[in-house]
């Protein structure tokens, strides 16, 4: 919804990052989100203007799924694409000392970091 988008933008803004560009999907329900298919997102990014952008974030909605869709658009755009999904996943990986390492997932959890 576009409160919460705004909200997380102002949030990203707030800690020094310049969101260049942003997309509310509009869905009050939340059963409907986590039921969205991935792969959709691929589509949503070409309506994102990132050309100023150094990264994507593909989904800030933790019960969006998104991971099938992180590598192919990163691909696709060359930039670094992540989700709250994949940053989520990126720190229970460092919490517990395990490698943050899930092959096909973005750059994120590359391992490079």
């Amino acid at each position: 919804m576009k409160p919460l988008t705004e909200q997380v933008v102002g949030y990203i803004a707030g800690e020094g990052y310049e969101v260049t560009d942003h997309i509310a999907l509009e869905i009050p329900n939340n059963l409907e989100v986590g039921a969205r298919d991935p792969v959709a997102l691929d589509k949503i990014v070409d309506r994102l203007d990132h050309s100023r952008a150094d990264a994507v974030i593909l989904s800030a909605c933790v019960q969006m799924p998104s991971l099938a869709a992180i590598q192919k658009v990163q691909d696709r755009i060359g930039k670094p694409v992540l989700s709250a999904a994949v940053a989520t996943t990126y720190q229970i990986l460092k919490k517990l000392e395990l490698k943050p390492v899930v092959p096909g997932a973005g750059e994120l959890l590359s391992g490079r970091y």
